[in-house]
């Protein structure tokens, strides 16, 4: 069974590119979302059992993403992908429940021992 996966940045081109880096082997349904509400929003409706998930977004950003599904204590992995590596972010994106935290620009080789880590491959 596909498991169903959500890519949430606000570049198209980000997206793509995890889109891209993303083991071929790996049995998954993709899913895009272009701010934190989408993003949230694609987990409502049970398309965000892994959340790849930018913290500089419009409208809703990766914190307060990771802030309402910390409230509701939900079931998602979230691994956060993102430009903003000051160890204050990556420790506040930890407490909020985030599996992993991987730098930009993303490493496809980076990003499958990531998936490895947290049980996903």
């Amino acid at each position: 069974m596909a498991v169903n996966v959500t890519i949430a940045d606000d570049s198209r081109m980000s997206r793509k590119s995890v889109i891209r880096a993303l083991p071929e082997e790996w049995d998954i349904e993709i899913h895009e979302a272009q701010n934190g509400k989408e993003a949230i929003d694609n987990y409502s409706q049970g398309l965000a059992d892994v959340l790849f998930l930018d913290l500089t977004m419009p409208e809703m950003d990766g914190f307060e993403v990771l802030e309402h599904l910390h409230d509701i204590d939900a079931k998602s992995i979230v691994i956060v992908i993102s430009a903003d590596i000051q160890p204050y972010s990556q420790k506040r994106v930890k407490q909020l429940g985030a599996a992993s935290f991987i730098k930009k620009p993303l490493e496809p080789s980076h990003l499958h021992e990531v998936l490895h880590e947290v049980g996903l491959l």
